[in-house]
């Protein structure tokens, strides 16, 4: 049988097969899938789960005129084969390679950026509405997934749809696993749901009995309609005016094809159950799909393997042994997670502390006012979230906490860039947003042992308090076994040179430190963004002659800033550098390699600083604007 997929260069391709062929292709498809994402890493199990559902998709609606939303987005790899970037699929992740979500700009295909959970229904109804008043007739289809699902915005968008007579389809992809295992009484539903198989089995054989007596079968309709929410409660979706059909097996094209095309011609907003599973057609993905979410490169005929040696301890790691030692001393001490157990280093403290633990869902506003809540009673919250996912509570954070005044400690994963998973996950505004907050304090450890110690700072404090950290390893500093802090802001004289003092924030102290040797300049680790060691600071640049700030974070508002407006209202007149990340996204690719791509590796601040400071500079001399 002649292969069929390096024949589709587009999904009009689709639209001709039978469903024979269509079976063929998602074979080719997951094959496809399996191999380039073992060569560059990736996500995996969610991309192997929506193979057929892809491929009715694009085969039934007429894309890209009609409109598919993929939320989240790291299950669209299949549809990125699909729609003409088959053979760009090794530069999956990589500088100048396509991105591992959704991009406008990366194809028209793309018809809505995504990366962050829960947008698509808002998103699709958005334009299903927008096709109604420009009198175009075209689809909107948001593909949302059971964990998605949890997040208030999903309901906001449902709420606000049922209202509107549009072709809005959404579809929930229900696999049982968003990454870390679903929670909330939304799953509980959709088990009882499945539960209810008998139902769909006993309804089919019903209607075909009772198709020869019409009276009968149109009774026995009308029984089902009412019945229905009794047997099985699918009556939730319909409640928000969406016409609920489902669920049906979301790997079976002789079921998936015949019912896409029912609903296309049926009006107003459709609801669409599919079932799928995490990893189809790969055995060791189906067997484990949280450790094939988002794996390395490895060989798919042995699957993941352990390295021989040791990996260096993350961040990560570093604050799950940390939030396991503090509460065995401390009982008030409580660990919250928006679903991110395993990525936010949770998996040992609900095993060791079940009862202290809670996985809130997808659901970050909720997480911090819920955190809010536990610390009006007494309670020592610990949020656990990624800095890009608390960008969606800073609301919360402000009113709920910071006005309060409440002891709820932030650990800020993913601190500045992230990697493959491009603009959209990386940590490069929090810096900015947390620092002009009132009562709220941010600490920027350098390496592994003072983040340890950094958050037993926190955790100390009577008010709130953000420890931002890197993804991945740092400089490989050994903690220290007990759960002492470093004095509350506070920052380090690490160098004395002279002439120049490079004041840094957060890891990248370490190539500050090989560029302060071949300058001869001063290096202060301040460790604190917010409160600033003003005492060190001044005192240090009282005998320099210019400074440079430097932190992994947004120039703009960021650390540097603090140091700039700190020195003005000292009254201290120098000119100043701020180093950090540009205006700009920066894409997805190598950490190591778009740090070096913006100068902050070691050798972009050594020549950042020597261009601006040039040593034949005359002593004193005060740049006009520098500050």
């Amino acid at each position: 049988m002649a292969p069929l997929l390096p024949t589709i260069h587009d999904p009009s391709a689709l639209r001709h097969f039978d469903r024979a062929q269509l079976k063929q292709l998602a074979d080719e498809v997951r094959s496809c899938v399996l191999d380039n994402v073992s060569r560059t890493g990736g996500h995996l199990s969610s991309n192997l789960g929506t193979v057929e559902l892809t491929v009715a998709l694009h085969h039934v609606f007429n894309t890209p005129h009609d409109r598919l939303v993929w939320d989240v987005g790291h299950q669209t790899y299949p549809h990125k084969i699909l729609t003409g970037r088959r053979e760009r699929m090794p530069s999956l992740r990589q500088i100048g390679g396509i991105s591992g979500f959704p991009q406008r700009t990366e194809s028209e295909y793309d018809t809505f950026g995504t990366a962050h959970s829960s947008t698509s229904i808002s998103a699709a109804l958005g334009m299903a509405l927008a096709a109604k008043q420009k009198g175009e007739d075209r689809h909107a289809v948001a593909i949302i997934g059971d964990g998605a699902m949890t997040a208030g915005m999903a309901f906001e968008a449902l709420n606000n749809a049922g209202v509107y007579d549009c072709k809005l389809l959404v579809i929930l992809n229900d696999n049982d696993m968003s990454i870390s295992p679903p929670v909330g009484a939304l799953n509980r539903y959709l088990a009882q749901l499945m539960s209810g198989n008998f139902y769909a089995a006993a309804k089919n054989v019903g209607k075909s009995v009772l198709r020869a007596a019409p009276p009968l079968f149109e009774l026995a309709k009308r029984l089902e309609q009412h019945a229905k929410g009794m047997v099985v409660p699918a009556t939730l979706f319909e409640q928000f005016g969406f016409n609920y059909v489902g669920p049906i097996d979301g790997h079976d094209l002789d079921s998936l094809v015949p019912t896409l095309e029912n609903l296309k011609h049926l009006h107003g907003p459709q609801f669409l159950h599919v079932v799928t599973k995490k990893g189809q057609g790969y055995k060791l993905a189906e067997a484990d799909p949280v450790a094939y979410h988002g794996p390395s490169k490895f060989d798919p005929a042995i699957g993941l393997v352990k390295p021989a040696t040791a990996p260096k301890l993350t961040f990560t790691q570093v604050f799950g042994h940390w939030l396991c030692d503090m509460a065995a001393q401390d009982s008030r001490l409580v660990g919250i997670t928006p679903a991110m157990r395993e990525g936010s280093g949770l998996v040992e403290f609900e095993q060791r502390f079940p009862e202290r633990y809670y996985d809130v869902g997808i659901a970050e506003q909720h997480a911090v006012t819920f955190a809010a809540g536990l610390a009006c009673e007494g309670l020592k919250p610990v949020v656990a979230i990624y800095s890009t996912f608390l960008q969606r509570a800073y609301d919360q954070m402000i009113h709920d906490v910071a006005i309060q005044n409440l002891p709820v400690v932030f650990a800020l994963d993913r601190a500045g860039l992230v990697g493959a998973d491009g603009a959209t996950h990386a940590g490069a505004y929090d810096i900015a947003f947390i620092r002009c907050v009132p009562n709220m304090s941010l600490a920027c450890p350098a390496d592994e042992a003072e983040c340890r110690q950094l958050l037993s700072s926190a955790f100390a404090q009577d008010h709130p308090v953000a420890v931002r950290y890197p993804r991945g390893a740092g400089a490989g500093v050994a903690t220290l076994p007990g759960l002492d802090a470093l004095p509350f802001g506070k920052g380090e004289l690490r160098r004395t040179g002279r002439r120049i003092a490079i004041v840094v924030f957060g890891t990248l102290l370490y190539p500050a430190l090989k560029a302060a040797e071949a300058l001869d300049a001063t290096v202060l680790n301040m460790r604190w963004v917010k409160p600033l060691d003003l005492d060190l600071l001044l005192k240090t640049v009282a005998t320099h002659e210019c400074v440079v700030t430097l932190e992994e974070g947004a120039v703009m508002g960021g650390a540097g800033s603090a140091v700039v407006e700190a020195l003005q209202a000292a009254d201290v007149q120098l000119p100043v550098l701020q180093l950090g990340l540009p205006d700009r996204f920066i894409e997805h690719g190598d950490p190591a390699k778009l740090l070096a791509s913006i100068g902050l590796d070691a050798a972009g601040i050594e020549q950042s600083i020597r261009e601006r400071f040039d040593a034949s500079e005359p002593a004193g001399k005060t740049r006009p604007g520098a500050l």
